[in-house]
Parts: C-alpha cells; structure tokens; sequence
C-alpha cells in the first residue's frame, strides 16, 4: 500500500451525477427494508445484533465501493 492508495481510501468522493447518488440511496433503500425484515422475524438476541450490524457494514462497504471506483459498467 502506498500513500496514494491510503489518501484515496480515507479522502471523501462526492457523487459525480444523480445516477451515482440514486445507486447510493437504492443500496441505503434494500438493506433498511432487509434491516426491518430481520428485526421482524428474529428474536432479539446477539445473533440478531450481530446480523445488522454485518448489513450496515456490508451496506457501507457497497457504498464504498460506488464512491471510490463509480458503478459498474462505467
């Protein structure tokens, strides 16, 4: 890893144009409602803690992934 590698990882990328934010709010969108779905049906309990927290992470990484390389196809 170089420097250049670490102040692309930690530096803020704004959404370049509206499909870049829709794709942003889409993957916010599906896993709140997948969120809501296990708060639904699963008892609370650390498993349960544990299953949203690995979805904000895995929400956050998707994200990630949009802010710092653009969609895929482009």
């Amino acid at each position: 890893m170089n420097a250049q590698d670490i102040q692309h990882r930690f530096a803020y990328h704004a959404p370049k144009d509206e499909e870049t934010k829709d794709a942003h709010a889409l993957i916010r969108q599906r896993c709140g409602e997948l969120a809501i779905t296990i708060n639904t049906l699963c008892t609370d309990d650390r498993e349960k803690s544990l299953a949203i927290t690995k979805l904000e992470e895995a929400m956050m990484w998707a994200n990630a992934s949009i802010a710092r390389h653009g969609l895929a196809g482009e």
